[in-house]
């Protein structure tokens, strides 16, 4: 199965008056599982990839809660998507066996990403040839 069709946006519900505004994004409901991690990325240079790896297990969402970063998909297979991450009340989940690329990243880019799965090692494939074996 070609996971790369399942990558999609997620607009989540954008709530606020005068004191400001409000995001929330509820696992199960907002997300498609419950998070068991979650860690954010910033103080990237515009010119750094981050990412360059697909999950055997772990599904993402990912989040510029602050800032823009690009997140670019691919399936193995000679397909690709770029999507632009610039509204902290959007993001992208990208299921398991994609490989994703997190690149341009604004000077004030905060990237939020929550993680189906604990860190495991062994659950990633870091070298794109071999995620082209494993898609096969």
């Amino acid at each position: 199965m070609n996971n790369c069709l399942n990558v999609r946006m997620i607009e989540f519900k954008l709530m606020g008056d005068e004191r400001g505004s409000l995001v929330v994004c509820e696992g199960g409901t907002d997300i498609p599982f419950i998070a068991k991690r979650i860690f954010y990325i910033f103080g990237s240079d515009q010119s750094v990839v981050r990412g360059n790896h697909a999950n055997r297990r772990s599904e993402f969402v990912l989040i510029n809660v602050a800032g823009r970063s690009k997140v670019r998909i691919k399936d193995g297979r000679g397909n690709e998507m770029v999507f632009a991450l610039n509204r902290p009340h959007t993001g992208i989940y990208i299921p398991s066996m994609v490989w994703k690329e997190m690149y341009d990243f604004s000077s004030d880019s905060v990237l939020l990403c929550l993680a189906s799965e604990h860190y495991d090692a062994d659950e990633y494939i870091r070298n794109y040839d071999e995620y082209v074996r494993e898609q096969k």
